[in-house]
């Protein structure tokens, strides 16, 4: 994972035919099971929580996904390998069946780790059948499944990730889940500046027919008015978050909005989840095992109520994602620390090779970044038909928007627009923040 490309190359734009979508399907399947290569077999089997999922119903679900969506449907013939999986493997379609309980995938042993990979070689090669030679009268559908597919199954790289990491981290032997990872190179403290942005009328969103891939929760483009507000050039960084809890930051109701106050106490929190503080020093888990918190990388494992309270005793606000997306899009670098980048953490900048501190940086990548902006459909918004539809708009409920992607996300897969969405009170994604306040004259 040292390549300084993506890992595999997803096309931009959205191919009319099936069969330019079959070397991106091997591509994206190859690279899940490189990421569960390092894990010993009874990794795969571990649910540490509820929100968290075992590597091998992972492997098995985005299977799942292929053939439930592209196999039965359009491949004449097809025989699942097993009818059961059907039950096991469907994570919340409740119009497509009877999902499996999410808090109960941990119970179970069967099928094995071996046969879920027989599982999922079992349906790479169908799926390679269809692909290659595609029913014409359903080409466009299998298209487009296909491209949503390969992109679902680069959601669940990146829940692979922060599945592991969460796994490992109950461990008391602190295990590495891996010592390959690539070293970052050397970083230096960048000063937290502030950019300005005029405001106005902007778009939001992505328009339906584009030609770019784009979820139905980024759809439509719409216009929204923003007030004149100043985004900060980076996000917060580890030692900023170590001077909000020196000064009492979880010990200060007035600064937590009414229930994360109350989840905080009940749940103990006094720093961001995996930290633990020996002596003076400040440490954290990481998937190269324990280690020392970088002060310049930004925080991650926060909360949005977390985020919320910091910015609330920073004096400023998280903003809203119209305006991060409005930033993201006017500022003209593109690079990031993603699933690419083999670090599989977030690191600090290099003012000369990441972007020009005087504007906004790190927008993309290291890590997602929490708004203030409620997790609701865009004006106009049409969910997709059929029992696809649950895969966005169902969740529009209770939920805070991210933006950005982190240093779990295959760089092929993110886009300034792309929304993400977590309750306020997870913490075990790869989540930060950063700043923004009201335009100062």
């Amino acid at each position: 994972m040292a390549q300084a490309e993506p890992l595999y190359p997803v096309p931009v734009e959205e191919p009319n035919a099936p069969e330019d979508w079959l070397q991106p399907f091997r591509d994206v399947r190859a690279v899940t099971e490189q990421l569960c290569s390092p894990l010993e077999t009874e990794d795969y089997v571990i649910q540490s929580m509820d929100d968290v999922s075992p590597p091998k119903w992972h492997l098995a679900h985005v299977t799942w996904f292929f053939e439930t969506f592209l196999l039965k449907p359009y491949l004449r013939g097809y025989v699942p390998l097993n009818d059961a999986y059907d039950h096991l493997f469907n994570s919340y379609y409740e119009t497509h069946g009877d999902p499996f309980p999410r808090p109960r995938r941990g119970i179970l042993s069967r099928p094995t780790v071996a046969e879920i990979y027989r599982y999922r070689h079992y349906v790479d090669e169908a799926m390679g059948l269809l692909l290659s030679n595609p029913p014409a009268e359903h080409s466009r559908t299998i298209a487009e499944r296909a491209c949503l597919g390969i992109h679902h199954e680069q959601q669940h790289q990146e829940l692979l990730v922060m599945d592991i990491k969460h796994i490992l981290a109950q461990n008391p032997l602190r295990p590495a889940y891996t010592n390959r990872l690539q070293t970052p190179p050397p970083r230096h403290p960048v000063a937290m500046g502030w950019y300005p942005y005029e405001g106005g009328v902007v778009s939001v969103g992505v328009e339906p027919d584009g030609e770019e891939f784009s979820f139905d929760n980024e759809q439509p483009a719409h216009r929204q008015y923003l007030e004149p507000f100043e985004l900060a050039t980076r996000p917060v960084t580890n030692q900023e978050f170590v001077h909000f809890i020196e000064q009492g930051g979880y010990r200060d109701p007035a600064l937590w909005l009414s229930d994360g106050w109350n989840l905080a106490r009940q749940e103990g929190w006094e720093a961001p989840l995996y930290w633990r503080q020996e002596g003076t020093q400040w440490w954290h888990y990481t998937l190269r095992g324990w280690c020392p918190i970088d002060p310049d990388a930004p925080v991650c494992h926060v909360s949005f109520y977390e985020a919320d309270a910091f910015a609330r005793w920073a004096g400023e606000r998280l903003p809203t994602e119209a305006e991060w997306e409005h930033a993201a899009t006017h500022t003209p670098n593109r690079h990031g620390n993603f699933l690419d980048s083999g670090y599989l953490q977030p690191v600090g900048t290099r003012v000369r090779h990441d972007f020009d501190k005087r504007r906004p940086g790190q927008l993309l990548g290291d890590v997602w970044e929490w708004t203030g902006s409620a997790y609701r459909p865009y004006p106009g918004f049409r969910a997709l038909s059929g029992s696809l539809g649950e895969y966005n708009g169902k969740f529009m409920s209770g939920q805070m928007v991210l933006r950005g992607g982190c240093c779990a996300t295959p760089a092929s897969h993110i886009r300034p627009t792309y929304r993400n969405f977590f309750p306020p009170s997870a913490r075990w994604a790869f989540s930060g923040f950063r700043l923004a306040r009201e335009a100062r004259q």
